[in-house]
């Protein structure tokens, strides 16, 4: 969860569905301290996905999830002069459950799309075009000193947003650019 709202509203839906499935559920929580974001709401986090930044035709989505939605947010606002929206998805299978029009609107086609997560980069391919993660392993250091090696700052999502709104997709950065 990227703020603790949306831990509040995950532990409900956690809790809730436990009474209607037999499956896991799985809350990563962060030691960071993360900041209360606009829009966060139980709500919301109960949709899988919501704008934490919104516009009226955005020229690009950030997609985050957890801590990393902070950074978008931050990503977002050093962009300046460019419509960008930011959306927290907490839940891919709350979100996939929706209606297709409330998807739709979220994450219009013809938008370009940059999912940040500081995990693997697979499944992104199902909401972004292009993807900040971390596909190696093997780095030890305070987690600061990791997160900027592994790419995970206001510069680079900055520099993989303008290389996605200009077409580029895939991969933008994958954590190896930092020497481990």
């Amino acid at each position: 969860p990227a703020d603790c709202n949306e831990t509040s509203g995950a532990y409900k839906v956690a809790v809730e569905k436990s009474k209607l499935h037999s499956m896991p559920t799985f809350l990563a929580l962060t030691r960071q301290a993360l900041p209360n974001l606009p829009n966060s709401s139980i709500e919301n986090t109960e949709k899988g996905a919501y704008a934490v930044i919104d516009c009226e035709s955005p020229e690009l989505i950030l997609i985050g999830t957890g801590s990393e939605v902070s950074l978008c947010w931050d990503a977002a606002k050093a962009m300046s002069g460019k419509k960008v929206r930011v959306v927290s998805m907490p839940c891919w299978e709350l979100f996939r459950a929706q209606p297709a029009s409330y998807k739709d609107a979220l994450l219009p086609k013809g938008v370009p799309k940059l999912s940040v997560e500081a995990a693997v980069t697979m499944g992104w391919g199902e909401w972004a075009d292009a993807f900040v993660g971390i596909n190696v392993f093997g780095a030890s250091a305070p987690g600061g000193t990791c997160m900027d090696k592994f790419g995970f700052n206001v510069p680079n999502v900055v520099a993989c947003a303008e290389k996605c709104m200009k077409g580029e997709k895939g991969v933008l950065s994958d954590g190896s650019q930092g020497k481990h």
